[in-house]
């Protein structure tokens, strides 16, 4: 089987920039991993483009790679466009890597955008409905105790949140330490969306979402865009400063199911890779919500159950801790651009392991996880991916 590095990365900020097309973005993600794996666009054998709302929001219902791409250096190469919620990215990386392990490219681009900022901000939150079960979602609403117009999903987080306080002693004030401690990761970060620390305080004293949430405990609505250039090992080898991936996995929810991440694709990712959650040494996680961080923790067997709430308390999931989480700022505080996200956890985590990061950098980095998911099933995620790196 071929094995797989990634041998550039790039993104763009993430932010609301209103005056910037998709197009732009992609431009510049692409145009950024090229240079940065010193790749010339005309040997990319296939590009994957990860992307949620762009019929709802820009009307691109179709080719909306083709499209978007057409201004870089890889227009012409056979374009995959992938859906799937909020773990489109993942899943864009997870099909590239199959695409070179198969022997049917030496090179492929995995790229995510999203513009989520729109003059009618109605739209976006409209459009993000369409990651649950349209026939259930009046059940759904229902058995949230929301109004025709609610949206469910901080109520679902919200729930989440609720039952990991009643098994593991968790509290809203540790909820605010994960966010006070991600935001500080991403005031580290130049392409971070928010990129100011705030105290445990403030967060506790911020506006209220749903249940123990409160404003800054939860991903904001933004724009951006991520890429990854990903080559056969033995193309890598040849020059560059390329990093392993030794897995891409993604699994897809069952109704019924309960969990924030799909059960049994952090075990094949892990068997996939040949290491134990042990080995890990730092990990980008899906914070939609910043309660998630520990529910992942223990999903992913990084805690046991009940355990992460502990390793906040005690610093370790902080920058100089034994097991650093979201060191770009996680969705919280970098931002969550759907279809960019998977990529941009990916981009960090490439550059964690390159030791590049500068103020973040996580000292001797060696093996990393990405854990992105999305849509929901209720209970469970209707998509989850995780990606394996190593150096």
């Amino acid at each position: 089987m071929n094995a797989v590095d990634i041998a550039g990365v790039g993104m763009t900020e993430f932010g609301k920039f209103p005056d910037r097309s998709p197009r732009s973005l992609v431009h510049e993600a692409v145009s950024a991993a090229l240079t940065d794996a010193g790749m010339d666009g005309a040997r990319v054998g296939a590009v994957y483009v990860s992307n949620a709302f762009g019929g709802s929001l820009q009307g691109q219902d179709s080719v909306r790679g083709q499209v978007w791409l057409g201004e870089t250096d890889v227009a012409g190469a056979p374009v995959f466009n992938v859906e799937n919620a909020c773990a489109g990215g993942g899943s864009a990386i997870s099909l590239a890597r199959t695409a070179i392990v198969a022997g049917e490219v030496d090179v492929a681009v995995a790229v995510g955008v999203e513009k989520l900022t729109h003059p009618d901000r109605s739209k976006a939150i409209t459009a993000m409905m369409g990651a649950l079960d349209q026939e259930e979602l009046p059940a759904l609403r229902r058995s949230l105790g929301l109004s025709d117009g609610g949206s469910p999903f901080m109520r679902v987080y919200a729930g989440f949140a609720e039952a990991y306080m009643a098994r593991s002693g968790a509290t809203q004030e540790d909820f605010a330490r994960v966010a006070a401690k991600t935001h500080a990761h991403g005031a580290l970060n130049p392409r971070a969306q928010h990129r100011r620390a705030i105290s445990v305080e403030e967060v506790l004293a911020a506006r209220p979402v749903e249940g123990p949430l409160t404003v800054p405990m939860c991903a904001p609505i933004g724009d951006g865009a991520a890429a990854v250039v990903l080559t056969s090992a033995a193309l890598a080898s040849a020059g560059g400063s390329p990093v392993r991936l030794l897995a891409s996995v993604v699994g897809s929810g069952r109704r019924g199911e309960d969990g924030l991440l799909v059960p049994g694709t952090a075990r094949r990712a892990f068997d996939a890779a040949g290491i134990s959650p042990q080995d890990v040494d730092v990990l980008e996680v899906h914070d939609a919500a910043s309660p998630a961080e520990l529910i992942v923790l223990e999903e992913l067997g990084i805690a046991g159950p009940g355990e992460a709430v502990g390793l906040v308390r005690a610093g370790e999931t902080a920058l100089g801790g034994r097991i650093p989480v979201n060191p770009s700022g996680g969705l919280v505080s970098r931002g969550h651009p759907l279809g960019a996200t998977g990529v941009a956890q990916v981009v960090e985590l490439t550059d964690q392991l390159r030791a590049r990061s500068g103020d973040r950098q996580v000292e001797g980095a060696r093996l990393a996880v990405a854990e992105n998911a999305g849509g929901y099933l209720g209970p469970d995620a209707a998509a989850a991916a995780i990606t394996v790196l190593a150096r």
